[in-house]
């Protein structure tokens, strides 16, 4: 076994240093993984342009996958019940905190964890391979994690932001509005928004809008299941847009919108799209991004919208994200086409100019 790994360190804000770093001693609760690759998140783009979280130095990248290589004598099944051995393929998810009022009060939804820690997120220590932009990551102790042997490298690349995009769904899905005749909206045309668009379809969903000022993002759309998509930077205005949707939607509005941008205006735009008893989800990221308004009096009460937040994902989430991968696989949806761009751990700089310029869908770093 190697005895140094290198690990892509962001020591300020646009600046990576690639680093070595000793192999730390594996204990019997922990584990050691050979990193594969990882997928660039937009947290990322926000960690790399201006550190908002104060992390600096800091080995980012939290979609990552790689393969078991020491397991400490503990560790016998991952988080699912499932046996684990040296050579398995994995993906980690959070790890909760077990002591803050939501991980005591409910266990199923440690994804409001007070102090949850994610890989990828956590600044530099003694540890040093603390993220997947590395080609090892040490697994800490009480962490969750899945054995994924069955995915391709490029479908686990996708597990994170798919259980992003599955827990909004089971979200939506607590409204009881979610039906096979449901029309769904989905604005924001990203990576999440896709991975929202193609959960629906998995499910049987087959009347879904898609908005974006993207027309690329929109044509992909359009291949994962959306039968209408609108370019809003076509329209002289929203209201000309708006009634172009309502004219899909018999005069109505969308039964259900999921608002997936992180843009203040789209927020606000997202509740005049929705028909009256409708259900809007707001899907969260990591960062704020401002405030939006609305008329509580029309876009709410009126037409009496049932709204829903979602907050990132719960380890109940993530075999979920599994079996949806293989579901929309299966019905053809081209889920690979979402990864855009290859590019080695050596030329991260490369992998998130990339994602903050927008001009791919999703980037993996890969490790060779």
């Amino acid at each position: 076994m190697a005895k140094m790994a290198k690990a892509a360190v962001l020591v300020a804000p646009g600046k990576f240093e690639i680093k070595e770093f000793p192999i730390p001693p594996i204990g019997d609760d922990e584990m050691l993984v050979k990193v594969e690759g990882c997928g660039v998140c937009g947290t990322d783009g926000h960690e790399y342009k201006r550190d908002p979280f104060g992390l600096c130095p800091v080995v980012l990248g939290h979609e990552g996958s790689g393969v078991i290589e020491v397991l400490g004598k503990n560790i016998t099944h991952d988080s699912a019940g499932l046996p684990v051995k040296v050579g398995d393929r994995i993906v980690t998810c959070v790890i909760p905190c077990g002591q803050c009022s939501a991980c005591q009060n409910t266990p199923a939804r440690t994804n409001l964890c007070e102090h949850c820690g994610v890989y990828g997120l956590f600044p530099d220590d003694d540890t040093h391979l603390n993220g997947y932009y590395a080609e090892y990551l040490k697994i800490r102790p009480n962490s969750t994690f899945f054995v994924v042997n069955g995915l391709s490298l490029d479908q686990r690349m996708l597990i994170e932001p798919a259980a992003v995009a599955v827990h909004a769904v089971e979200r939506a899905k607590t409204t009881g509005l979610l039906n096979f005749n449901t029309k769904v909206l989905v604005q924001g045309c990203g990576p999440i928004g896709l991975m929202v668009l193609a959960v629906l379809r998995t499910m049987g969903i087959d009347n879904i809008i898609a908005v974006d000022g993207n027309d690329n993002r929109l044509e992909l759309a359009g291949e994962m299941g959306a039968t209408h998509t609108f370019n809003f930077t076509k329209y002289a205005k929203f209201e000309d847009m708006l009634e172009e949707v309502k004219k899909d939607t018999d005069g109505l509005g969308a039964g259900f919108v999921f608002q997936c941008t992180g843009v203040p205006a789209a927020a606000a735009n997202a509740w005049k799209m929705v028909r009256r008893g409708g259900g809007l989800c707001e899907v969260g990221f990591f960062l704020p991004s401002g405030t939006c308004t609305i008329d509580p009096h029309y876009d709410l009460c009126n037409k009496e919208v049932t709204a829903v937040g979602s907050w990132v994902y719960s380890p109940q989430d993530y075999p979920i994200a599994f079996a949806f991968l293989r579901r929309a696989a299966g019905i053809g949806l081209p889920m690979e086409k979402l990864v855009t761009h290859h590019i080695p751990l050596e030329n991260i700089q490369e992998a998130l100019e990339v994602n903050v310029n927008m001009k791919g869908i999703k980037v993996a770093v890969v490790v060779e």
